[in-house]
């Protein structure tokens, strides 16, 4: 009788842990509002509550009442807006105030196989370390940049590396993806990584081939493929699946030659996909570009050994003409000529400028100019048909191919308006697509495209990035003569649970974290049909994790159990979202303890890591205070997809 009152009473003494935790207030709670989860899946009314960073549920809330409430009735509360193609600078990562207003709250830097002046790109610890010294506005990523491994080891020079030096960059590449890197971003079109051969590329690459993650690339142009883009898109899925990677069109377009042929292009990326190395992209909603005036410009001759270089070549007359009437050539080909090209710096088209200063070519106008200083330019490359197709392709996420800038610098609107004009004049007013799949374009699919697990969807468990936007009012201000003006419509932004947009404007939070990749975030689609997985899994140390669990398409919300038994036993309590891939799981929700606590986590099953020993399963489980890690030798976790 004595051991069943005491029985009772320790079971009377969870249960009223359990309750008083279910019971604790909400950091936050979003009420009534739209919410579209990044999935997909339609929209539903409701309430959103967040916890320690976290959303802590999701649904009629209106039993609860929370430290903060905002009223979020007729406004869209979707996942914050994830920018895999990034060029923050260094002195606009603290306040963020451009992207911020975008609604993006992760930034994905490194693209174009470069980094961020200053810093050191191949050594990302150290980068990431020096881009948050100060706080950060928005949460960041890195890739490791192939162009930058390459300038660290081979030079500017146009010259072969040796055996000693592509086994030296392979390490490079591993050392960076150990650490964290979301993917080996490359920027083939762009000087020194222009000079290395496509077999040398994939050599160097293939060190990647067992992280299961994507090769975004900017792809080259060159005078021996006609300056075509489907040729270099061409060369950038050959390379990927030589190496072993996802092929990932960044910032994908077509122009000159090309424009008309999207047909075309997507069905080399369906057909890569299907061959098993699926092809995601992304783009912009712009009909025009950005980058250095001579980058693209300038033959790669005229380049090669950098700065310096160039300028000793200019002084010589005939190879000045040289360079000159290739830039001519390459300007018309590719950007439209002078008058599609447009120097934000000085406020005018290139036409402009030749006809004031009586300089007949638009290459020799482009020396000129460079002889004075580098400079950047806007590039007019393609047609609205095809911009709008290439934002309709299913695995085309949203990217600005900008960043984080301090104050109202000159240059392309994209860096203050990309994510409000997709979605106010593309989704809103030309109604491209649905809403729901236009947020899973700013989210979910950035989100798997690069590996992320606990961002990019609103589920229970889930890190509380969130945007709080006007479907009504939302659109981009900046325009071509005047691109540093912010947008309007979104109300607020949630990074990592802290608001750090209130009313539209900045609230100086310092909210976001530096993060990071590990071999169990694979690269892979997202997730929008029916799945399920089961399995049972004996882990090193005494452990077992037991797992049955589906969600059904257009669910927002997992159903099932998962649990896992000795030192850490728990079980999950309320279930959040469901990912899926072969092999691959991973889920979100509420973990409730042995002793009566809980805590919100995320969960990875993983049986097809090729860097784990043949036949294995990891089970990864991270919250904030609670982070477990165990392995199974001989189970594989099965999943219907």
């Amino acid at each position: 009788m004595a051991k069943r009152n005491l029985a009772l009473i320790v079971t009377a003494i969870a249960l009223a842990s359990c309750t008083a935790f279910a019971a604790e207030t909400p950091d936050l709670i979003l009420r009534h509002g739209t919410i579209l989860d990044g999935s997909g899946a339609p929209r539903f009314q409701g309430d959103v509550a967040v916890t320690g960073g976290r959303i802590s549920g999701i649904g009629d809330l209106s039993k609860l009442k929370a430290k903060q409430e905002i009223d979020a009735t007729g406004l869209f509360v979707t996942p914050g807006f994830i920018n895999i193609h990034d060029h923050a600078q260094i002195d606009g990562v603290v306040k963020a105030e451009n992207m911020l207003t975008q609604g993006v709250t992760t930034e994905i830097i490194n693209p174009d196989g470069g980094g961020i002046g200053g810093t050191n790109s191949t050594a990302l610890d150290q980068q990431l370390a020096q881009l948050s010294a100060h706080g950060l506005g928005t949460n960041f990523g890195a890739f490791i940049g192939f162009n930058a491994v390459w300038q660290k080891v081979v030079g500017d020079n146009d010259r072969r590396p040796s055996k000693d030096e592509i086994a030296y960059m392979q390490d490079i590449i591993v050392r960076n993806l150990e650490y964290g890197a979301f993917g080996v971003s490359a920027g083939l079109d762009y000087k020194p990584g222009y000079f290395a051969k496509t077999q040398e590329v994939i050599e160097i690459a293939s060190a990647a081939r067992k992280w299961r993650t994507n090769f975004p690339n900017h792809e080259r142009l060159t005078p021996e493929n006609g300056l075509s883009s489907m040729a270099g898109m061409k060369e950038t899925v050959e390379i990927s699946e030589a190496a072993g990677l996802y092929p990932e069109i960044t910032h994908m377009k077509l122009q000159g030659q090309d424009q008309g042929k999207t047909a075309a292009l997507f069905a080399m990326l369906d057909a890569a996909t299907a061959r098993g190395h699926y092809a995601p992209a992304d783009a912009y909603p712009y009909v025009a570009g950005a980058t250095g005036l001579g980058a693209l410009t300038i033959p790669a001759w005229g380049l090669e050994g950098g700065r310096s270089a160039f300028l000793e070549r200019a002084k010589d007359p005939v190879l000045r003409k040289k360079m000159a009437d290739e830039a001519t050539s390459t300007l018309a080909q590719r950007f439209n000529g002078a008058d599609g090209t447009l120097l934000p710096t000085l406020g005018k088209k290139l036409s402009a400028y030749m006809a004031e200063e009586k300089i007949d070519t638009s290459g020799e106008a482009i020396i000129h100019l460079l002889e004075k200083q580098n400079m950047g330019a806007v590039f007019f490359f393609g047609n609205e048909t095809d911009l709008v197709k290439i934002l309709q392709y299913p695995a085309t996420a949203i990217a600005c191919d900008c960043g984080a800038v301090a104050g109202r610098p000159a240059g392309h609107p994209r860096t203050f308006g990309t994510f409000p004009r997709f979605l106010g004049r593309y989704v809103r007013d030309q109604k491209i697509m649905d809403w729901e799949t236009a947020i899973a374009k700013t989210s979910g699919l950035p989100a798997a495209t690069i590996g992320l697990t606990d961002r990019g969807l609103l589920g229970v468990g889930m890190v509380a990035d969130i945007a709080v936007f006007d479907p009504a009012k939302i659109i981009d201000n900046a325009t071509y003569e005047n691109p540093a003006v912010l947008s309007d419509g979104v109300r607020y932004l949630l990074v990592n649970g802290v608001v750090a947009l209130k009313d539209g404007a900045i609230t100086d939070a310092k909210a976001g974290k530096p993060l990071r990749r590990t071999q169990n975030m694979p690269t892979r689609k997202l997730t929008t049909g029916d799945r399920s997985a089961s399995g049972t899994f004996d882990l090193a140390g005494g452990s077992k994790a037991e797992l049955q669990l589906s969600q059904k398409k257009n669910a927002n919300r997992a159903s099932g159990s998962f649990s896992l038994s000795g030192k850490n036993a728990l079980t999950i309590k309320e279930l959040g979202v469901l990912q899926a891939a072969k092999g691959w799981i991973s889920f979100s929700g509420r973990a409730r303890f042995a002793d009566g606590h809980e805590e919100l986590v995320t969960v990875i099953v993983d049986s097809a890591n090729p860097l784990a020993p043949a036949g294995s399963t990891s089970v990864t489980i991270d919250g904030d205070t609670f982070h477990f890690k165990g392995a199974a030798p001989k189970a594989q976790l099965q999943v219907r997809l």
